[in-house]
């Protein structure tokens, strides 16, 4: 089902549309997870709206950004019946609404799961680590743990790609988007669609 801009809303844990999320403008045409992260970037944050407005957003990139990611057949040593599985490092700021966001759904014919974890480790089981910005003292740590493990990480700090981080999002007049690092991706043999690189503000490596 293709979805344009005005179509696009960030919805609830029961699927309720979230107040004041409002877009800016119409998105083209393109694949329906093209379109819809597309839209997302076109959403605009209202002045002083909460955490939990820009996390139910965030927690909606991150289920697109795995459409956008080719993992090695290495990652799923347990073959196709093997789940996508998404770690949060430390404190959830999504307060449920990354599970919300997943639940039901599928990537590559997979699965989705999410999991909360203080550390993590290449052999933690996951395929994504999303460390928000309040592990940002520690990321550096965190990152250097996954050297070259194929994990796609995902950070908000202002150093997490030159700390080596693969996505970093950021703010751009009350938008929500995100940069990202190219090289430290292929590093640890995760490929990046096209699609998804147009889309960043920027790309390194």
């Amino acid at each position: 089902m293709n979805h344009s801009a005005e179509q696009i809303e960030a919805t609830t844990r029961d699927g309720a549309p979230a107040g004041g999320l409002h877009l800016r403008r119409s998105c083209p045409s393109a694949s329906v997870a093209g379109v819809a992260l597309l839209c997302l970037s076109c959403v605009l944050l209202a002045a002083g709206q909460s955490r939990v407005e820009e996390y139910r957003l965030k927690a909606a990139f991150l289920f697109h950004f795995a459409q956008f990611i080719e993992w090695p057949a290495g990652a799923f040593p347990d073959g196709a019946d093997q789940p996508l599985v998404f770690c949060v490092i430390g404190d959830d700021p999504f307060q449920g609404d990354l599970e919300g966001t997943v639940q039901g759904k599928s990537v590559a014919g997979r699965t989705v799961e999410v999991r909360h974890i203080a550390r993590i480790q290449p052999n933690s089981g996951c395929h994504m680590a999303f460390i928000n910005r309040k592990e940002s003292g520690r990321a550096h740590e965190l990152l250097a743990s996954l050297e070259g493990a194929p994990v796609l990480t995902v950070g908000e700090s202002e150093e997490f790609l030159r700390q080596g981080g693969m996505i970093r999002f950021c703010m751009d007049e009350r938008k929500v988007r995100f940069e990202i690092n190219q090289g430290a991706a292929e590093r640890a043999h995760l490929k990046i669609s096209a699609r998804l690189l147009l889309l960043a503000k920027s790309v390194i490596g």
